[in-house]
This record gives structure tokens, C-alpha cells and sequence, in this order.
């Protein structure tokens, strides 16, 4: 199985004591980390607004299509 790479950058959030609290319940609800939820927060909001690029599918890649 071919391994994922991606880039990521590193960056400093602020948020309130309220937030944060309520926020490191739900991950732990779902059983992820605290910056893993943030993640899947911030890309379910950009996949449902459609501001995510389309992923390019394996038979794309051998046909030599973007």
C-alpha cells in the first residue's frame, strides 16, 4: 500500500478556554487527538463548501489526466 504524503505547515491557534474544552471532549469522543479533530473539522468544512481541489484518481494517473 503506497504511502501518503503530504506537506503540512505548522501554525499558531488562539482560541478561548470554553472552546478548547469543548473541543478536546468531542475529539476524545471520537477518539482523535485534539489537533486530528481540528483537521477533520477544517477539511469537512472546506469539502462541503467545495473548496477542496478534486483528488485525482489512479486511473487518471495512468492515463496521464489531471
Amino acid at each position: 500500500m503506497a504511502k501518503k504524503t503530504t506537506q503540512t505547515k505548522t501554525f499558531i491557534l488562539r482560541v478561548d478556554s470554553e472552546t478548547m474544552s469543548a473541543l478536546e471532549a468531542w475529539a476524545a469522543d471520537e477518539f482523535r487527538s485534539t489537533n486530528g479533530q481540528l483537521q477533520w473539522i477544517i477539511t469537512e468544512a472546506l469539502r462541503k463548501s467545495g473548496r477542496l481541489p478534486k483528488k485525482r484518481t489512479a486511473k487518471a494517473d495512468e492515463e496521464g489526466k489531471p
